[in-house]
């Protein structure tokens, strides 16, 4: 497990570095249809993956990521929640790497409904590590922010506690 900042850079050189280890892989992204689970996707198709799996819970943006990446064979759209263990599982199914995007991101949403991020960023995360280590998959990258670093807000501080969960599941 390994958590990565989200600055565009990070992941993208990230993406390059590791395009060899993704050939003949199936690799899921949770919260594949956000603005950055998105573009990990599009990179994702540069690559030999066998297979990319998009899992997000808003049916909306899977049609609109459809339309916009068009027929690749290897692309498969999942609706669901990373708080939803049985869906997890099924999600991970199979699955070589999982790239963690899903998260509630915005500060004020998270300021407004604390719990739900702590539902979403730290326990969603915790259903993640746990889909994965039932499915055997050999690589999760969580990505995070740079308000996990000294959080004053609830973004942050869930932020930071998903880094936790996933460092304490990596020991």
């Amino acid at each position: 497990t390994l958590c990565i900042d989200t600055a565009p850079f990070m992941w993208y050189i990230f993406l390059n570095m590791a395009a060899k280890k993704l050939d003949n892989k199936t690799v899921l992204v949770t919260g594949g249809t956000g603005s950055i689970g998105s573009e990990i996707v599009r990179q994702l198709l540069k690559s030999k993956a066998r297979q990319i799996r998009i899992f997000s819970r808003d049916e909306y943006k899977q049609h609109e990521l459809r339309n916009e990446l068009g027929g690749d064979k290897r692309l498969r759209y999942l609706i669901g929640d990373i708080r939803d263990k049985e869906r997890m599982d099924f999600a991970f199914k199979g699955v070589d790497i999982v790239f963690h995007a899903a998260a509630l991101k915005h500060v004020p949403v998270c300021e407004y409904n604390p719990f739900e991020a702590v539902k979403t960023n730290i326990i969603g995360t915790q259903n993640v590590i746990d889909a994965a280590i039932y499915n055997n998959v050999k690589k999760v990258i969580c990505l995070s922010t740079d308000k996990a670093a000294y959080p004053i807000n609830a973004m942050g501080i869930s932020k930071a506690l998903m880094e936790k969960v996933a460092i304490a599941a990596a020991r």
